[in-house]
């Protein structure tokens, strides 16, 4: 192993750089604390002293090679280029496609969707749950002619698509849409390219809806969407483990990554446990990470996390495939940092968590709207946002060379910094009896609120600063002159498609299968086979949700 510096070098850099304090910087300030959003404290200056006891091959190594901080393919984006992944969703299916359809001729080379409200929690859009929220933030989609209807057009055979779809109750079911429409066009399921998020905390800890099930009939639904994919779906991500969210709601850099590999590592388990070996599922898993403003340590973030989960999968799981060890994720900018007031500044935010996410290495992207903190974006938000991407990929030379900051004294102190301090809160994790446990005991939600709790305290208190919110204010109207996305009227719509659907279906072959899956959901069998022939009779999201809420119960938040 070769180390970064020598201890004789290390002595004499030290030396160095108390000259230059006493000689050059004497007295001119710049010696107050700072810190990173995670809190990891800021120096001044750093040089080689930082990287003390740190070797090249062990620790940074090379791009495609163990322990992949540099990039999980040896030639990155000369190679391939990261996705360009717009987000999508809105109003009817018919509403949704024609932006679907939009952004694909624009140039954007995948579709990430997302779903209504309702949809998401698992209701249908005559659901009285569902009263005033059909449509708005995300499309509506209520059987497998919805589905159709979705990406009517759209050659799913040639194009990867993401199903944001949260629960994996919900996972199962809209994946199952999905493939019954491939199956029904005649594509093979070995063509499908995608991820469904598919992941139990977004139920369980971040919250979705006023009826959850508990963690762990909610994380066997998880685990059933990554055994069937891993089975039948070789080109399908059959689970996304979210920190986006998890930060959205309230977590730092490190507390995002570590609780997202805690989900990895207790699904690994599981599957074990079910007969599946690691190399069978674990080169499928995905990851998605929300880049906020802290530039470096996100870039950091992106670096480390590649690191720990190499870790994990080597030496915990003893992966024998090295496809298995490769952490892939999608990045999307952060949503929490985009402001109503002044709203234009919020391309600039969006572009600069943008450029660090390429930095970091993301094998797919999203750039968020400037608009977004009022409505879904409208066509023009989103065809900026677009152009934000492909400017980055073509006009700054940033996808050129890998890992451009490689060999930074900052960069590399706080990659190290950061995956020492994922590996101790996932073993903090652990401690408390693995994540499940941590979530039925309340300690994530806990964990969650005190960050969020303080988060919001900063703000207000000018410490964490704002521009054009609590910092630099223009004193100019909050919105300026820009178009707000206006809804199509959805519900009336979707409801009358939901009674034509009743009224044309066989009710009988619905009943039948629906009991079938409820049989099922008492068993320890994998549920989507039989959630895919409830789907082939044109039963409903919101009726096979129902079987599972009958069936497995519902929790309630513990009190944090």
């Amino acid at each position: 192993m070769t180390k970064l510096f020598n201890e004789a070098a290390i002595r004499q850099t030290a030396k160095e750089t108390e000259r230059w304090r006493k000689e050059t910087l004497q007295d001119k300030g710049g010696s107050g604390s700072y810190t990173t959003e995670s809190g990891i404290p800021i120096e001044l200056l750093y040089t080689p002293e930082a990287l003390a006891g740190m070797e090249y091959n062990r620790d940074i190594g090379y791009p495609g090679e163990p322990p992949f901080v540099r990039g999980i393919y040896p030639n990155m984006y000369r190679g391939r280029l990261f996705t360009v992944r717009q987000l999508a969703g809105f109003g009817a299916p018919e509403d949704c496609n024609r932006r679907i359809r939009f952004l694909l001729d624009n140039g954007a080379t995948g579709v990430n969707i997302v779903f209504d409200l309702p949809t998401i929690r698992g209701y249908n859009s005559d659901d009285p749950e569902a009263e005033g929220n059909v449509g708005q933030c995300g499309v509506a989609v209520d059987s497998l002619e919805d589905m159709e209807a979705l990406f009517a057009g759209v050659p799913i055979d040639q194009v990867s698509v993401s199903l944001v779809t949260h629960l994996p109750s919900v996972t199962v079911v809209l994946l199952s849409m999905y493939m019954v429409m491939a199956e029904k066009r005649g594509i093979p399921f070995a063509k499908l390219a995608g991820t469904t998020q598919n992941d139990f905390l977004m139920e369980t800890t971040v919250g979705s809806g006023p009826e959850i099930l508990p963690p762990q009939a909610s994380f066997r639904l998880q685990c059933d969407a990554i055994e069937y994919a891993a089975r039948h779906l070789p080109r399908w991500n059959p689970v996304s483990y979210n920190g986006y969210n998890l930060r959205e709601a309230g977590t730092n850099a490190v507390q995002e990554v570590a609780v997202a590999i805690a989900n990895a590592i207790a699904t690994a388990e599981e599957l074990i446990r079910r007969g599946l070996p690691i190399d069978a599922f674990a080169r499928r898993m995905s990851f998605f990470w929300d880049l906020c403003n802290d530039f470096f340590e996100e870039i950091a973030k992106c670096r480390a996390s590649r690191k720990v989960f190499y870790e994990v999968m080597k030496n915990r799981f003893n992966a024998l495939d090295e496809r298995s060890c490769l952490m892939r994720f999608h990045v999307q900018t952060a949503g929490i940092t985009l402001t109503k007031i002044e709203p234009l500044n919020n391309i600039a935010r969006s572009a600069i968590q943008g450029l660090a996410a390429i930095l970091g290495g993301a094998q797919s992207l999203h750039i968020d709207s400037y608009d977004e903190a009022y409505s879904a974006p409208t066509e023009q938000a989103a065809l900026v946002s677009l152009r934000t991407q492909q400017i980055l990929q073509a006009e700054t030379n940033v996808v050129n060379t890998v890992d451009p900051l490689a060999g930074s004294y900052y960069v590399e102190y706080l990659t190290k910094e950061m995956a020492n301090r994922i590996w101790g809160y996932i073993q903090e994790i652990e401690q408390r009896g693995g994540l499940i446990q941590a979530v039925e005991s309340g300690w994530m939600h806990r964990e969650i609120s005190n960050y969020a709790y303080q988060q919001q305290k900063d703000i207000e208190s000018g410490k964490r600063k704002i521009v054009g919110v609590n910092y630099m204010r223009s004193g100019q109207a909050t919105q300026g002159n820009i178009e707000v996305f206006r809804y199509p009227e959805t519900e009336g719509r979707q409801k009358a498609k939901l009674a034509s659907l009743r009224e044309r279906r066989n009710n009988d072959i619905v009943t039948a299968s629906l009991a079938v899956l409820r049989e099922k959901c008492r068993s320890r069998e994998n549920l989507i086979p039989y959630v895919v022939e409830a789907v082939k009779a044109n039963a409903t999201l919101g009726e096979i949700e129902e079987v599972f809420r009958q069936e497995f119960g519902l929790w309630q938040f513990p009190l944090a």
